[in-house]
C-alpha cells in the first residue's frame, strides 16, 4: 500500500526550509521517502494558487488536470511526500477576484484538498494511505511574517497596524488547519514552527518524525538553513516607502530585490566574522 504525505503549507511556516532540506537530500532519504516539491509540479502549484485568487470551477478543474498529469508522470513508491503551500490556495493578504481580500485558507483549501485526495485515489488505488501534514506557527508572528513577505513581493502600501486591522477575526492557523482537515476527513498532523525551528533539521523534522526516519540517517544530513527568511523592520520601512512612491512595477521589484540581496550578503558577512 502506498502512503502519501501531503504537506499543504501553510505559507510562512518554514515551508521553504523544509522543501530545501528534503529536496537536497533525496538520495540519502530514498529508502524512507520519495520527495516532490515546488520545482517538480510547477504547473499544479501555480494552478492551485490561481484557484485561490480566482475560485471558479474551471480553475479548480485546471488544477485537477495538471495534478493528474504530474501524478501520471511519477513512478510508484512506498512513501511519497508532496510539499507545496499553494495546495491550500493563495496567501492571505492577497486579493481574491474581484478585489476581495483573502483572509483565510478554508474557502480554497477544502476544494483543493478534495481534488488532491480524489486524484491520489485514482492514481494509487482506493486503499492509498493519505496523511496531511500542516506546518503552522503562532497567529501573531504568522500574520506579521505574511505582512513582511507581501511588502517585498507586491505593491502593499499599508503600514503594519493598518494591515493587521484588516483581519479583525483572524483565526489561529492551527484552529483553521484542524477545521480544514476535519472537513476533508483525512488523517492529519499539526506541527508548529516554534517546535521545529530550533531543531537541527528545522521544519523538515516534522516529516522525518512522521515517517520514522532513523536518527543515524538524520545525523548524516546537513543542518537545515533558513530559506525565504523575512527582513528587518528597518528594511520593511524602506519597502513601504518605496511601495507608496508608486514606482513602475518592474523597476520597483528590481530595486527591492537589490536591497534584499544586499541585506542578506551583509547578514552572511556578519555571521562569518
Amino acid at each position: 500500500m502506498v502512503h502519501v504525505v501531503v504537506h499543504p503549507g501553510f505559507h510562512k511556516t518554514g515551508t521553504s526550509s523544509l522543501q530545501s532540506l528534503l529536496g537536497q537530500n533525496r538520495r540519502a532519504l530514498k529508502p524512507y521517502l520519495t520527495f516532490y516539491g515546488k520545482a517538480d509540479f510547477l504547473a499544479a502549484g501555480s494552478a492551485a494558487r490561481i484557484y485561490g485568487q480566482k475560485p471558479y470551477p474551471w480553475r479548480l478543474r485546471a488544477f485537477r488536470r495538471t495534478f493528474d498529469r504530474f501524478l501520471a508522470s511519477i513512478p510508484d513508491a512506498p512513501v511519497i511526500v508532496l510539499s507545496r503551500e499553494t495546495f491550500s490556495g493563495s496567501m492571505p493578504g492577497h486579493r481574491r477576484f474581484p478585489a476581495r481580500l483573502i483572509r483565510d485558507y478554508r474557502r480554497a483549501a477544502v476544494p483543493l484538498g478534495q481534488q488532491i485526495i480524489a486524484a491520489l485515489r485514482a492514481r494509487f488505488g482506493e486503499d492509498v494511505q493519505i496523511t496531511f501534514l500542516y506546518t503552522l506557527r503562532d497567529r501573531e508572528s504568522w500574520i506579521r511574517s505574511i505582512y513582511g513577505h507581501l511588502l517585498r513581493s507586491i505593491h502593499l502600501r499599508d503600514d503594519y497596524d493598518r494591515f493587521r486591522a484588516r483581519f479583525p477575526d483572524l483565526i489561529a492557523p492551527r484552529t483553521e488547519a484542524e477545521a480544514i482537515a476535519k472537513t476533508l476527513g483525512v488523517t492529519a498532523h499539526f506541527v508548529t514552527l516554534e517546535e521545529t525551528g530550533p531543531r537541527r533539521e528545522g521544519p523538515a523534522s516534522a516529516v522525518l518524525d512522521l515517517l520514522g526516519v532513523p536518527q543515524a540517517v538524520r545525523d548524516g544530513l546537513p543542518p537545515a538553513t533558513r530559506a525565504n527568511a523575512g527582513q528587518t523592520r528597518a528594511l520593511e520601512d524602506r519597502f513601504l516607502t518605496m511601495n507608496r512612491a508608486s514606482r513602475e512595477k518592474a523597476a520597483l521589484k528590481a530595486a527591492k530585490d537589490a536591497l534584499l540581496k544586499a541585506a542578506r550578503v551583509a547578514d552572511k558577512d556578519n555571521a562569518d566574522d
